[in-house]
């Protein structure tokens, strides 16, 4: 399972969280910019980690019982 916050500008996406990374991936210039200091602030990268554990896990048997 993996959680992924995605940024978007003009319909293309600049920065992207991702939880097996643990860390923000930038995809354009202004992309690597934001990632390097999304990335310098811990605390922010271990809220968003910490939000799979309570979304993904938490929805994980409503999803299979679904399919």
């Amino acid at each position: 399972i993996e959680y992924i916050q995605s940024y978007y500008y003009n319909k293309v996406e600049y920065a992207r969280f991702s939880s097996s990374l643990g860390k923000f991936v930038g995809f354009t210039q202004y992309g690597l910019k934001q990632a390097d200091y999304w990335n310098s602030d811990t605390s922010q990268l271990a809220q968003l980690n910490a939000q799979k554990e309570t979304y993904c896990h938490n929805n994980i048997g409503i999803d299979y019982q679904a399919a």
